[in-house]
């Protein structure tokens, strides 16, 4: 069934200075549109979804690392969309728009998602804190195309909690990195009412050697501009994150209206990448998120 409300991701905007990580928070699971009624017994599908177009939109603020694996954090502004259009999905997760290309079926129960991705990555691109990861020089946007699959259950412990897992790819289409991330992920949701909602879930990406060199490798050249030791490393695991998120409506109803959320998460970078003098010396593997702000659904 349509996802109406949106428990929105207050992330980079594409205006921010950096890249927002793209971990378990900064990829918020998507809310059921069903919610447990005010009476007893549950109501139809049709009354909880008329099916109609809408669209949700959420500004805020972000608090996140300078960089991926800084140590360092900053304030950004942050804005989010999500909407449906005949039947047809999209939504933003942190700077990259998702369009889902599977009309909803009659089935409410169960819901395959599978569309384009497209954004940009702002991973040390401006604002960054550290004197010797700066002077390793600031690095150009990487336009980054893909797509993604998921399925998701909806009535998994109740009628009204949604379980589901999704794979993603993005591929540098820029020559900034000219590899590809991969994201696998898996997500649940419920409405504790009709005013609050909460979700959680866990992610891990996997980044090719091209990404993993311009990130968190470290040249001769660049070694001798910032005093960080040389750095050479192919791709692989780089990082698994754990998310929370809660919603409360202000008008009463988490499908419609205004609502406040908030949400945060905790990731932490693996093998070589910890080993990267970015993170290691100048940085930590540990990496936190967190942002708030308010939604309104039309």
């Amino acid at each position: 069934m349509t996802r109406l409300l949106l428990a929105l991701a207050l992330l980079a905007a594409p205006a921010s200075a950096q890249d927002v990580p793209s971990d378990a928070a900064a990829e918020l699971p998507p809310v059921a549109d069903v919610s447990p009624p005010e009476g007893e017994g549950p109501p139809a599908p049709e009354v909880l979804d008329d099916g109609s177009d809408n669209l949700t939109v959420g500004l805020g603020a972000a608090y996140t690392p300078s960089y991926e694996g800084s140590d360092s954090y900053v304030v950004i502004p942050a804005a989010a969309v999500r909407g449906r259009v005949s039947g047809f999905r999209f939504q933003s997760r942190s700077t990259y728009l998702y369009v889902d290309l599977v009309p909803e079926g009659k089935d409410y129960a169960l819901d395959l998602q599978l569309g384009p991705i497209a954004g940009v990555r702002l991973n040390r691109n401006n604002r960054i804190k550290d004197a010797q990861v700066r002077a390793l020089g600031e690095l150009d946007e990487a336009y980054e195309v893909g797509a993604f699959a998921g399925l998701s259950r909806t009535g998994v412990l109740h009628a009204y909690d949604t379980l589901g897992v999704r794979v993603d790819y993005v591929q540098d289409v820029s020559d900034v990195h000219d590899s590809h991330v991969i994201t696998p992920s898996i997500e649940y949701s419920t409405p504790l009412s009709r005013t609050i909602f909460i979700g959680a879930s866990l992610s891990a990406e996997y980044a090719g050697d091209g990404y993993a060199r311009t990130y968190f490798g470290v040249t001769p050249a660049g070694a001798a501009a910032s005093g960080l030791p040389a750095y050479d490393l192919d791709g692989g695991w780089k990082n698994w994150s754990l998310g929370l998120t809660t919603a409360y409506s202000l008008s009463g109803d988490l499908r419609r209206g205004l609502a406040l959320f908030a949400l945060g998460s905790y990731g932490r970078l693996l093998d070589a990448y910890k080993r990267s003098p970015v993170v290691a010396i100048a940085g930590d593997r540990d990496q936190f998120f967190a942002a708030a702000g308010l939604g309104y659904t039309f």
